[in-house]
C-alpha cells in the first residue's frame, strides 16, 4: 500500500473488504465493448451497465456496503436517508431485504412516481422542504429523535467503498483503460472508483464529468467560484454541495473534471438508446456526453464509461428522441401561406408524397393579421431523410410560388 493511499479516508483494502457483501447482494453488471459508440466518438468505448441493477442504479452497492456492516444494535434501531431518487430506492430495497427499518426523507417537489417506487420497496417516506438540503436537515432531526442511523448518499466511507466495486469489476472484465469517465454529483461514485482503479491500475486515469449547470466539484478542485443552478437533464448529479470525504479523495486521485452542456447530455441519452439500445438517465449519460463534447481529447484511446443509472421519466425520454430527430433534420416543420380554397391542401400533400416526405402534422392558421383575408397559413411537420432532403422539399414548395418558411431547429422560431 502506497503512502498516498494509506493516508486516504477510504483505501483499496476497504473496497476489498466490502466486496463480498456487494457480490452477494448486487448484480455484477457487464462491462461491454460498444462498437457503435466507438464509431460515433472516435474512441474505443466500453460501457459498464449499472442501469441493469434491480433499482436501475449503482446506488445499490453503497447501500449494501453500509447496511450490511451495521452492528446488530444499529440495525435494530433502523436507518434514515435523504434522497430525491436513486439512493432512496437503494436504501429502501436493501434495508427491507435485510430486515432493517428504513425511513427516507424526500423533498416535497419529488415526482410522485419516485415516492411510490420508494414506498413499494418498503420504506416509510417523509416529504419535507423544497430541496434535498431541506430534506437532509429533517432527516438528521428524525435520526436524532428516533435514534436511527443516518445513511449519507455519498459522504460515507462504507458507501464510497461499495461504489468502488464498480472499478474493480471494470478492470477485471474490460481491457486496459486509458481513462474511465465517471459522472460526478456529490462525489461518492468517482471517489470509490478512483480508489479502486488507482490502487490496481495506477496508469489508468479516472476523470469526472459534471453537468455544466452544477460545477460544484470542478469549482472545488480549481478554486473557482462558478454559478450553480438551473433545470438540468442530469438531476441525479445536480449537487451544489460536495462531500468532505469525497473532496479529499478526488483532489488527490482525479486529475480533471469536465463540464458538459445540456445539449450534449441530450445527445448522449439519445445515442445510448438508439445506438446501444439501452436506457440512460441524464446523469448516467454524462460520460458519453463528455466524449461527444471533446472527441479530439479522447480520440484513439480506450475509454470506459460508467452508465450509472437508467431512471428517466418516459415523457422526458420521448421529448429527447423527438428533439434529436429535429437536430438531425429527420423531422422538419414548414410554414406555407396558401389560398384558402378547396384542393390546395391536396396539391401540397401530393407534392410532398412525390418527394418522399411523410406528413406528421398539419395545422391551419387563418386568424393571423399578416395572412390575406382569402388566405391561410399552413404549418406542416414532415418526416424527412436528412438536411438535403429537407432543403429539396423547401425548394419544391417555393417553386410552386408558395411563400415558405422553415421552422424550429432548422429555421426560424415559432
Amino acid at each position: 500500500m502506497s503512502g498516498i493511499e494509506s493516508a486516504l479516508p477510504v483505501t483499496l483494502a476497504d473496497v476489498d473488504r466490502v466486496r463480498p457483501l456487494v457480490d452477494a447482494a448486487v448484480l455484477r453488471t457487464p462491462t461491454m465493448k460498444a462498437p457503435r459508440l466507438s464509431a460515433l466518438t472516435g474512441a474505443d468505448v466500453w460501457v459498464k451497465f449499472e442501469n441493469f441493477q434491480l433499482t436501475a442504479s449503482f446506488k445499490e452497492r453503497g447501500a449494501v456496503a453500509k447496511l450490511a456492516t451495521l452492528s446488530a444494535e444499529e440495525a435494530a434501531r433502523g436507518v434514515i436517508a435523504m434522497s430525491a431518487g436513486n439512493h432512496a430506492q437503494a436504501v429502501a430495497y436493501h434495508g427491507t431485504r435485510l430486515g432493517i427499518s428504513t425511513t427516507i426523507v424526500m423533498p416535497e417537489t419529488t415526482p410522485q412516481v419516485k415516492v411510490l417506487a420508494t414506498e413499494a420497496f418498503g420504506a416509510r417516506v417523509v416529504l419535507y422542504g423544497e430541496t434535498v438540503a431541506d430534506a437532509e436537515q429533517e432527516a438528521r432531526r428524525i435520526a436524532e429523535v428516533e435514534r436511527r442511523v443516518f445513511v449519507h448518499p455519498y459522504d460515507d466511507p462504507s458507501v464510497i467503498a461499495g461504489q468502488g466495486t464498480i472499478g474493480l469489476e471494470m478492470l477485471e472484465d474490460g481491457p486496459a483503460f486509458d481513462a474511465i469517465l465517471v459522472p460526478v454529483g456529490g462525489g461518492g461514485l468517482i471517489s470509490g472508483i478512483a480508489v479502486a482503479v488507482k490502487g490496481r491500475a495506477p496508469e489508468t486515469q479516472v476523470i469526472g464529468v459534471e453537468a455544466g449547470l452544477y460545477p460544484a466539484m470542478k469549482s472545488m478542485l480549481d478554486g473557482t467560484d462558478r454559478p450553480s443552478g438551473g433545470p438540468t437533464l442530469a438531476e441525479g448529479i445536480a449537487v451544489r454541495n460536495v462531500g468532505r470525504i469525497t473532496s479529499e479523495i478526488i483532489s488527490r486521485l482525479v486529475p480533471d473534471i469536465l463540464l458538459v452542456e445540456e445539449s450534449a447530455l441530450e445527445r448522449a441519452v439519445n445515442a445510448f438508446l438508439t445506438l446501444q439500445k439501452t436506457v440512460a438517465e441524464g446523469a448516467g449519460a454524462a460520460g458519453l456526453a463528455a466524449l461527444l463534447s471533446e472527441p479530439e481529447r479522447f480520440k484513439g484511446q480506450t475509454i470506459g464509461l460508467v452508465l450509472c443509472g437508467g431512471n428517466i421519466d418516459p415523457r422526458v425520454l420521448a421529448g429527447i428522441l423527438m428533439r434529436e430527430l429535429e437536430r438531425d433534420h429527420r423531422i422538419v416543420s414548414f410554414r406555407v401561406t396558401i389560398l384558402d380554397r378547396p384542393g390546395m391542401l391536396g396539391q401540397i400533400s401530393t407534392l410532398l408524397g412525390k418527394l418522399g416526405a411523410n406528413i406528421l402534422e398539419v395545422h391551419h392558421r387563418r386568424t393571423f393579421l399578416d395572412v390575406p383575408a382569402k388566405g391561410t397559413r399552413l404549418d406542416l411537420t414532415v418526416e424527412t431523410r436528412d438536411q438535403g432532403h429537407a432543403q429539396a422539399i423547401e425548394a419544391a414548395l417555393a417553386a410552386q410560388g408558395l411563400p415558405v418558411q422553415r421552422l424550429g431547429a432548422g429555421g426560424a422560431d415559432w
